[in-house]
């Protein structure tokens, strides 16, 4: 009797399969990928080894497979990608969130519980694209700022679509303005706190990433220039004249370019780098 295609053997073989095209977490992705094909929560994987699913579901299964081993992003297969413990579509017309990128999140959280009782803040972020920065901070906003008024930005008008979404799929469509915008060129009013995940990947870097980013996910969210630093000046001249007195700007960077960028901050206040949680420079912090 051969032997069943049970949960546990399709992960089992998935992983194997998945570790041999070097990826970073195999068996994670073969959890989030069968999960997705059986419509179930992750979790409950767990308490199903021994089941075999469906003849269909495993038609789905095989199919998400064949593609993430051709290098197709996870995120993009299942269509989604957890950030902050909330849930975000993606798909090819935007940056799939990071984890490194949530120590911005948390330092956006931190700076606004520092600023005076009865204040009304105005936050922006630049470069939005899923949306995933500006939507958790309108969703973890401290008491004290919960009337912070959040803007966030993209020049591309199909991420801004994808934004509106996570926004409105996380409760929190009503606290974000969405403007189409290259960086703050078209943007009006001034802002206590700028945060900003550009892109910071040089022409080099671009050339040598890994298939699954370089193939899928858009350029135009990576790709700064021939240095990585482009983006990252403008955003630093513009935002002189965008942020209030003693407001701050929050830039997530290459922990190999922030001592560049630390030199273009040099007629700035307070500046400082702060590690993300793998231990690595990810933020560079000033206040005006």
């Amino acid at each position: 009797m051969p032997e069943l295609w049970t949960v546990k053997r399709l992960l089992e073989w998935t992983t194997d399969f998945f570790k041999k095209k070097n990826f970073d977490t195999p068996r994670l992705e073969a959890e989030i990928l069968l999960a997705a094909a059986m419509n179930v929560k992750r979790i409950a994987l767990y308490t199903a080894y021994d089941s075999e699913p469906a003849d269909a579901q495993r038609t789905v299964f095989r199919g998400f497979v064949k593609r993430r081993g051709a290098g197709e992003p996870a995120a993009y297969l299942v269509g989604y990608r957890e950030f902050y413990s909330l849930p975000f579509k993606v798909d090819k017309r935007v940056l799939i969130p990071r984890p490194e990128t949530e120590s911005l999140v948390l330092e956006g959280i931190d700076y606004l519980k520092t600023l005076p009782e009865g204040t009304t803040p105005s936050v922006i972020d630049i470069g939005t694209g899923s949306g995933a920065v500006a939507v958790s901070l309108a969703k973890n906003l401290p008491k004290k700022s919960n009337n912070a008024k959040i803007t966030a930005v993209d020049i591309s008008a199909d991420a801004l679509t994808v934004a509106k979404e996570n926004a409105a799929k996380n409760g929190v469509a009503d606290k974000i303005e969405f403007v189409q915008s290259d960086l703050l060129t078209n943007v009006n009013g001034t802002f206590d706190l700028i945060l900003s995940n550009p892109p910071y990947v040089s022409k080099a870097q671009y050339d040598a990433l890994p298939v699954d980013v370089k193939n899928y996910e858009p350029q135009l969210a990576l790709l700064s220039g021939e240095t990585g630093t482009e983006v990252i000046e403008r955003i630093i001249v513009q935002a002189k004249e965008k942020l209030n007195s003693g407001g701050a700007l929050f830039i997530e960077g290459s922990p190999f370019l922030l001592p560049a960028v630390e030199k273009m901050l040099n007629n700035w206040h307070n500046v400082r780098i702060i590690n993300d949680n793998a231990g690595l420079n990810r933020i560079i912090t000033a206040t005006r």
